[in-house]
């Protein structure tokens, strides 16, 4: 957990909602100099906030309508400070919970070095990776309704068809399976979404490429240098990560992508792990992808996987693996060098 501590004249703390923000302002003595409700529009922020901007500090809880916020700061040059909203509302919850209590709270977590640092993800970047997540989801989707077909065709004995749905031949041979017409018309209604999946997802697949070797083209190229890593795992591990430079270290990395679980303890007793949640799960998910593939057809990783099972299950093993991927990648971004997988299997 990061607090950010740097001092200022003003803290300002908003308890931001879609169609209305809290505003707080704190002097450095901890006096309350402004407290007040309006719309969320940037025009009434700004005229509000005009007589402190000498030296302010704004800081809003991570949540979906932050952008807008992070945009107005940058534009008007001034500083601002994303929370992290899980340690957020461990740190200051009360018993009493309103948007004025709120925005009071943000405020003086910003001026006693108590406000938990989330990342403030790069403005240029932003809509490209929320591009990406929602082409993930669409995805997920897509094996859903596979699966739906799947289970269809159990549900009426009929043969198993092992067909490649993003084939249009396979789902044109699909029109003809059932002799029910509602049953059929179910499978048409799955067919037709695969098919629009298909052909909207492959035009977006080209433009994140695209974009990927516009904004970070040194990334791209490292990700892609790694077996088993396609364009697709490469795009999501470089738009999840940013910048690698804001992990100070390894372990911080492997943290933050969920590639590590932490002991609970006390008393010198151990009770099991904590906090496996906390994290990027799209680079858990994107690394724990890249360990399997890498393994296809490749003995000297098959090999090393063996090692692993020596001393753990298969599936712990497989998350070991997935876990000196991650560390690999951290050093092959910062230090800008490609995969040495003679290295890799070797240390």
């Amino acid at each position: 957990m990061n607090f950010y501590n740097s001092t200022h004249r003003h803290y300002c703390g908003i308890d931001l909602h879609a169609r209305s923000l809290y505003v707080c302002i704190l002097d450095q003595q901890g006096d309350t100099l402004l407290h007040k409700e309006f719309p969320a529009k940037p025009e009434p922020l700004l005229h509000l906030i005009e007589p402190y901007l000498d030296d302010l500090i704004i800081g809003v809880e991570c949540m979906h309508c932050c952008y807008w916020i992070a945009d107005f700061c940058e534009d008007h040059g001034i500083a601002f400070i994303l929370g992290h909203a899980l340690y957020m509302n461990a740190i200051h919850g009360g018993k009493t919970k309103n948007d004025r209590v709120d925005s009071y709270k943000i405020a003086a977590l910003i001026r006693g070095g108590n406000f938990p640092l989330a990342y403030a993800y790069p403005r240029r970047m932003r809509a490209t990776r929320d591009l990406l997540r929602r082409r993930t989801g669409l995805v997920r989707h897509g094996a859903d309704l596979n699966a739906h077909v799947v289970n269809t065709t159990s549900q009426y004995n009929l043969p198993p068809n092992k067909v490649n749905l993003k084939n249009v031949s396979a789902r044109e041979q699909l029109g003809r399976t059932f002799d029910d017409s509602l049953v059929q018309r179910n499978i048409d209604l799955d067919m037709a979404v695969l098919e629009c999946y298909h052909r909207e997802l492959s035009q977006v697949e080209w433009l994140l490429e695209k974009q990927a070797k516009k904004h970070q083209p040194t990334y791209y190229h490292l990700l892609t240098t790694i077996p088993g890593v396609s364009r697709i795992l490469a795009l999501t591990i470089l738009y999840e990560v940013g910048d690698i430079r804001r992990f100070e270290s390894v372990q911080k990395f492997a943290s933050y992508s969920r590639l590590i679980k932490c002991k609970a303890e006390s008393a010198g007793k151990t009770y099991g792990t904590q906090g496996n949640k906390i994290g990027n799960a799209h680079l858990k998910w994107a690394f724990s992808e890249a360990a399997v593939l890498y393994l296809r057809g490749n003995p000297g990783a098959q090999k090393l996987l063996q090692r692993f099972q020596k001393r753990m299950s298969k599936a712990k093993a497989l998350s070991a693996l997935a876990h000196k991927l991650g560390r690999a990648v951290y050093f092959m971004l910062k230090n800008e060098k490609v995969f040495d997988e003679q290295r890799f299997l070797t240390s």
